[in-house]
């Protein structure tokens, strides 16, 4: 017998018939493969700006100190957080990004037996952390617009059915869901239903499409808010996500969530980025900016493209995106694919800088015309 057939007979079912996240491809990969420069990275919806000031001096500040494990309460970055949320500690838990935190949510509520309900076309996660502890997964069909269809996400609630995933905004879509239905669609799940409300996006939100759900916890002790550094606050690099839930869910949370889990930098990191309210402004109107300059850009093009609220956009570039993508590689552009999403005629962009924005553009617009 093979070692792999050996292996995979020894591993967990759910787990062998996983396929690994694809992250995007990092710059320094490209320019061993293609020997370029000047290359510019679109694909992971990191913030173009990096981290701020105040955070460098933060992490400059702790890095004496490296050699000592991390608090492994976060007791800093949870203080600070309750003053900024409004929220007392003991609704917090802390994860290695918001990614853990959603893998801490699935094993705390999911098993064998269990459904979790989430979109078609959401964030790929729901469905490795559904499916990693042998769960159920429930898709909805998305509505015209590629966003979520509350109503058909209803319809699949059944007494099996222990979370519904909801992004807003949604990724690799960018869709928004308005305040008001998504409210009642909260106010209808039943009670033995856990809502995880996604929001790793909502700090690009302006006020007129904010949504203030942590006001819904008190109404709603079934939801379960997640939220991360890694887009709005720069600090992709550094994993720092949490949650924001009934004290008594988070208390389930903490005992599952592995110890240390955020480490020292990102904690000191996060803490100094948190109480930067001028760098989120920032990015706020650079990304508004960015989405601006990218959708008229395409408009020229004479390219459709799904309307965003994220840092992103999602453009049909037609049946040759795969063509289309390895080509914007071979100009040093690096964009994501997400065919992997049941979306094989789009691309994904993240918002860059201004002329990160017009080099795409402009190389897009000279790969459009190789591929017709």
């Amino acid at each position: 017998m093979s070692t792999e057939n050996l292996f995979s007979n020894l591993a967990v079912d759910s787990i062998i018939a996983l396929h690994p996240y694809q992250p995007g491809k990092p710059i320094d990969e490209l320019e061993r493969e293609l020997g370029l420069k000047n290359i510019i990275k679109l694909a992971s919806n990191e913030n173009p700006l990096g981290p701020s000031d105040a955070v460098k001096k933060a992490i400059n500040k702790a890095s004496a100190d490296v050699s000592l494990y991390p608090d492994g309460s976060g007791f800093y970055l949870k203080a600070a957080l309750a003053r900024k949320l409004d929220v007392s500690v003991d609704m917090l838990t802390l994860g290695n990004g918001s990614n853990d935190v959603l893998d801490v949510i699935a094993r705390v509520f999911l098993k064998a037996g269990r459904e979790a309900i989430y979109s078609e076309y959401a964030f790929v996660v729901y469905a490795i952390a559904t499916q990693s502890v042998g769960a159920t997964a429930r898709v909805a069909k998305a509505d015209a617009s590629y966003g979520h269809d509350l109503k058909a996400m209803q319809t699949l609630v059944n007494d099996a059915t222990s979370l519904v995933f909801i992004a807003n905004p949604n990724n690799p879509t960018g869709t928004l869901l308005g305040t008001a239905e998504l409210k009642r669609f909260i106010n209808e799940i039943p009670e033995h239903v856990i809502v995880v409300l996604d929001e790793a996006y909502g700090e690009y939100l302006d006020q007129d499409t904010c949504v203030d759900s942590i006001q819904w916890l008190q109404e709603n002790p079934n939801l379960i808010i997640t939220r991360t550094f890694s887009k709005a606050y720069g600090l992709a690099g550094l994993r720092v996500g949490y949650a924001i839930s009934h004290p008594d869910i988070a208390d389930l949370l903490n005992r599952v969530r592995q110890p240390f889990n955020v480490n020292s930098l990102a904690l000191v990191a996060a803490e100094a980025a948190l109480k930067d309210e001028t760098y989120i402004e920032t990015s706020r109107e650079l990304n508004k900016q960015g989405l601006e300059q990218l959708s008229s850009g395409l408009d020229k093009l004479g390219l459709s493209y799904i309307p965003s609220s994220g840092n992103f956009i999602a453009v049909n570039v037609g049946p040759k995106a795969a063509n289309v993508y390895q080509k914007l590689l071979e100009k040093g552009v690096i964009v994501r694919p997400i065919a992997a999403y049941k979306m094989p005629d789009f691309l994904r962009v993240s918002v860059g800088l201004p002329e990160e924005n017009t080099q795409f553009l402009a190389a897009l617009n000279e790969v459009m015309k190789d591929v017709q």
